[in-house]
């Protein structure tokens, strides 16, 4: 399924500007994905499912409250930041990527959206000084690497239904990357909420920043 029905399925609320936007991803994605390979080729016929839907995970876990400052380290061609800009309009995202070709790629694809929420930066993230509510990001590295890297730019509190923290989109057996971290988490399973094949192994790892 390659078209936004999937995501209309679980996200029913989607208003006219929303559908669009997501209208669009597929065709500036297969356009850039000709230039710069940002998405495995073979994938790109599961777009909407395997990259959109799954960054909307996050959205089942959490509603992002207005106002809410949400970093995106590691975002690659812009997942799961992009989808997560489209969803929360009145959140700001960061998105965060070592290889500049990749920047480039999110920052044209955020203009042709008309995403103002959305800013986007050539940077590895250690080197971040500023703070924010929330970082996410899906499978860069492990949950104890990613937690050294990015539990210092979580601003303490918080105005959501969870405390600010790390909310990363993993896959696979998790049990020794969590033992790694030696930290409370939250595991929240993608099938209990989306009932695609691919989501039987998909969670989301909250991770409270105790600060």
């Amino acid at each position: 399924m390659n078209d936004i029905s999937v995501l209309e399925k679980y996200f029913p609320e989607l208003s006219a500007l929303q559908k669009e936007q997501f209208k669009k991803l597929s065709v500036l994605y297969a356009d850039w994905n000709q230039k710069i390979n940002v998405i495995s080729r073979k994938d790109m016929e599961n777009l909407y499912v395997h990259h959109v839907l799954h960054s909307l995970g996050i959205a089942k876990v959490i509603q992002f409250e207005k106002g809410t400052r949400i970093l995106d380290a590691g975002t690659g061609g812009g997942f799961p930041g992009i989808p997560l800009a489209i969803l929360f309009p009145e959140c700001t995202f960061h998105l965060v990527d070592s290889v500049g070709k990749k920047i480039t790629v999110v920052k044209a694809i955020a203009e042709e959206l008309g995403l103002t929420n959305l800013s986007a930066e050539k940077v590895r993230v250690e080197e971040i000084k500023d703070k924010f509510d929330f970082v996410v990001s899906r499978a860069v590295t492990s949950l104890k690497e990613m937690y050294s890297w990015t539990n210092k730019l979580i601003q303490p509190g918080g105005k959501n239904t969870l405390q600010n923290g790390m909310l990363f989109l993993k896959g696979g057996d998790l049990h020794q990357e969590i033992r790694e971290l030696s930290r409370k988490v939250l595991t929240f399973d993608l099938n209990d909420f989306f009932k695609e094949e691919f989501f039987e192994t998909k969670r989301v790892i909250y991770i409270r920043v105790n600060v």
